[in-house]
């Protein structure tokens, strides 16, 4: 299925058009409205203006039924960093745009001194990596926006992989500008509430004046918090970010609001098994990377819900049908848009539309439940980026962005006859004469149920116009091109379509690339700079030059794929860095796609394809003695446990002191020399690392000691005593010198009570130094308020971390100690 996707989008960009079948429901008809390449957003001024981005960096505008030529901005190549996912990837309207002229948008800046290339750095501290940024400009009647009128609100947030940026944009009802972030590729170790103090896998509000965090925002009064999107820097400290509106999302790559309300679904893309769309409160936490949809994270089975996050509204599984019937290997949600009431007939009124990339629909979430569902809306649609409702006549209507189409497309509803849909191809489009042509109105379509079509066909090459009730018609080109051939559809109520039309290069072959660089078979390490070099010849222009030439390399990850770099142009091209794989699962399914397309002088392409895989390395994990865990870049590991790496690939690696049974057992030694956590890079061959532990007494050998009060936070004065804990907030307290409790101790048995909660929520308390565990030790109202005879690890310096999970507020909390073991 994969490859038949990258032959029919190779086969688009080839044509320049879409040769997809589009389908609606009947009434509705699609009209492609533009041609932009690489389309991310879109946004319409209160003057019916509609203002499209393109991932390179420009901002086209959309005015008086027509695109106009020259962009209204074009970023420079120096300050963009467009490779990947990267790049110009949205765009909102101020809400007092008639009075102030003030759009935002949502960008790829690029920090390296030199301006190219973008590169990849998985340090938050390095000081060249790309960031995204969010900036206001001014755009005048005349549609041209000058650079200087660019004023940076929000900045400082990381792009360390390329992916997973995020970056919506929308105003709420509330006047304030509201912006999604992804994870920034780190499979969601910035998401968490462990990581407040980077915008990350976040939900984001700010004043659009200036970029100031909202006071009303849940983390804005936190002890320490700071603003991490500053302009002019980020403040010292680890303390929250005020920015934040809520947490816990993987690449919530598209939002909407429902009209005039705050209320608003995000869709957030997944991982490996799970899609989901999220009804977003204030203070939630959406569960990534603890969670994937409405299960444990890579799981299909481990589904119950878990105290403190906040379930999906609607998920879906990779590689299952969303709805009966409906579009297969829907892998990859995107945009989604609020039916505005009315518009449409009552069944859509207030409906979620969403879209999925890899399988080309658009879906329409049901209102009632739960369980929420979903019906098909339209499909055959190319890779859907992103949607929103605009002014259309009397009415509105659909807008949609198809990415791999580079087309803008509007969906409207008729209660009469409604205009069929032409969609044109032809097989050679080049070739020398006499040139044979079967052409296809293939994918043409009628939204009237019934209607019986007619084709009519204008070949450019001054012969009649011919109709015909057949699907195909051929024709012979006798003289030198090119030809511009034209399809229109008519229904049997006489209706005819919008003309689709395409380019016919009779007498010119198509050009021949070759791509020499990377080199058929060659292999890249994580890291290497690479190199795009190739050449290209053409029977009638002969060697073509540099400028004739196009580079675009695509990221296949299981069965679909993302945008890596370009179009670029040039030979040698701009090279780029190559990639880490996303995880351990992804670094088995991965590869990249290098295209090269070679354009003649008449606009005649071709384009070659290489693939150009990772040198994968197997690294094995042993434990000594057998059976024990160990992690590796966040996955739990069971010794001896083999990986697939890729050279170069930086590796975590972390052995945690753990219960086996009754024994317990602390860590010894790696094989390698390291710490208990530290990171190796994948070498070049296979290799082993051994973890080795160190067995303790087991735990039979309990130490009782008269029940002794260890934390009070009511009590100033106690030991451990006050202020109370605050949300989200960690706080750790060193046991080993209190109640008798000897430094050899390894852990302790607690009775634990939370005491006046100002909110509801629960207490994870977990060894100081090592991750926190993905399930609670105490909940509190509604629910338990003590737990007794609980026993927990010591941590670091002797030391156990207490993190209260609750949306605001304050808890106090209470621990006595019944024993110890050594």
């Amino acid at each position: 299925m994969l490859k038949r996707l990258v032959l029919v989008v190779a086969l688009f960009l080839l044509l320049g058009r879409s040769l997809w079948a589009q389908t609606f429901p009947a009434s509705f008809s699609r009209t492609q409205i533009a041609t932009v390449s690489v389309p991310t957003g879109m946004a319409f001024t209160p003057d019916g203006r509609l203002l499209i981005t393109s991932q390179t960096g420009s901002i086209r505008v959309y005015q008086g039924g027509a695109l106009l030529p020259t962009p209204a901005l074009s970023l420079p190549a120096s300050q963009l960093c467009s490779d990947f996912e990267r790049g110009l990837l949205s765009i909102a309207v101020d809400p007092g745009f008639a009075s102030n002229g003030f759009v935002y948008v949502y960008y790829t800046f690029n920090r390296n001194a030199s301006g190219s290339p973008c590169p990849y750095n998985s340090s938050p501290t390095n000081t060249s990596t790309p960031v995204n940024r969010v900036s206001r400009f001014t755009l005048p009647a005349g549609n041209v926006i000058s650079p200087a009128s660019e004023l940076v609100l929000v900045d400082n947030i990381l792009s360390l992989n390329g992916n997973h940026n995020g970056g919506d944009l929308h105003f709420g009802a509330d006047g304030f500008l509201y912006i999604s972030v992804g994870d920034s590729g780190t499979g969601g170790a910035l998401a968490r509430p462990s990581r407040l103090d980077v915008l990350s896998g976040k939900l984001l509000r700010v004043n659009s004046a200036d970029g100031s965090p909202v006071p009303a925002n849940p983390y804005f009064a936190a002890s320490g918090a700071r603003r991490c999107g500053d302009p002019a820097g980020l403040p010292a400290g680890a303390g929250s970010c005020q920015e934040i509106f809520a947490i816990g999302f993987r690449n919530p790559f598209r939002f909407n609001f429902r009209p005039a309300t705050n209320n608003f679904y995000v869709n957030d893309v997944g991982q490996n098994l799970w899609e989901e769309i999220d009804d977003v409160v204030a203070g939630a936490d959406y569960g990534w990377n603890l969670r994937e949809g409405h299960c444990a994270n890579g799981s299909t089975s481990s589904c119950s819900p878990v105290a403190g996050l906040t379930e999906p509204l609607f998920d879906y599984q990779h590689g299952q049908v969303v709805v009966p019937g409906g579009a297969s290997n829907c892998n990859s949600i995107t945009g989604g848009a609020f039916v505005p009431t009315g518009i449409w007939p009552a069944a859509y009124d207030g409906a979620w539309l969403f879209g999925d990339y890899v399988c080309g629909s658009i879906f329409r979430l049901s209102s009632g439940g739960p369980p929420r569902t979903a019906a098909a809306f339209g499909s055959g649609l190319g890779g859907v980026t992103t949607m929103i409702f605009g002014p259309f006549g009397t009415t509105q209507a659909l807008y949609y962005t198809s990415y791999s189409g580079s087309s803008v497309n509007r969906v409207s509803y008729a209660t009469t006859g409604n205009a069929p849909s032409a969609v044109a191809s032809a097989s050679p489009s080049g070739g020398p004469l006499p040139l044979s042509v079967s052409f296809s109105a293939a994918g043409s379509s009628d939204p009237d149920a019934g209607d019986t079509l007619t084709y009519f066909w204008t070949f450019g090459d001054g012969t009649p116009e011919t109709s015909t009730t057949n699907l195909t018609i051929p024709h012979t080109y006798s003289t030198l091109g090119p030809f511009t051939a034209s399809l229109r559809v008519r229904d049997q109520a006489l209706i005819f379509s919008t003309p689709a039309s395409l380019t016919i290069f009779a007498g010119n072959n198509p050009p021949v690339p070759t791509i020499v660089t990377p080199a058929a078979g060659a292999e890249f390490t994580v890291g290497q700079s690479v190199t795009l070099g190739g050449s290209a010849t053409d029977a009638e222009d002969g060697a073509l030059p540099a400028s004739s030439l196009s580079w675009t390399v695509l990221l296949h990850h299981d069965t679909h794929f993302h945008p890596f770099l370009g179009p670029v142009s040039g030979n040698p091209a701009p090279g780029f860095t190559a990639p880490a794989p996303e995880d351990l699962l992804a670094a088995t399914n991965s590869y990249l796609e290098v295209q090269l397309t070679a354009t003649d002088s008449q606009g005649l392409t071709t384009t070659a394809t290489r693939n150009f895989a990772p040198q994968k390395v197997n690294v094995s994990f042993v434990t000594s003695p057998s059976g024990l865990n160990v992690s590796v870049n966040g996955s739990p590991l069971t010794g001896p446990q083999t990986i697939v790496s890729w050279t170069g690939w930086t590796l975590n690696l972390v052995a945690p002191a753990q219960y086996v049974g009754p024994t317990f057992y602390s860590f010894g030694s790696w094989s390698d020399g390291g710490a208990a956590s530290h990171a190796i890079v994948t070498p070049g061959t296979p290799a082993s690392y051994t973890a080795a532990f160190i067995p303790t007494l087991p735990i039979s050998s309990l130490h009782t000691i008269t029940p002794c009060r260890v934390v009070d936070t009511r009590n100033a004065d106690g030991p451990f005593g006050g202020p109370a804990l605050n949300a989200a907030t960690a706080r750790t307290f060193i046991l080993p010198g209190t109640c008798g409790i000897p430094s050899s101790a390894k852990s302790v048995v607690l009775n634990v009570s939370a005491v006046a909660p100002s909110n509801p929520g629960n207490l994870t308390i977990y060894p100081t130094g090592l991750a926190a565990p993905a399930t609670s030790f105490l909940n509190f109202p509604p629910g338990l308020t003590r737990s007794n005879n609980g026993t927990v690890l010591l941590g670091n310096a002797g030391g156990v971390t207490v993190y209260p999970l609750m949306s605001t507020g304050i808890v106090h909390l209470l621990i006595d100690v019944q024993g110890y073991f050594e």
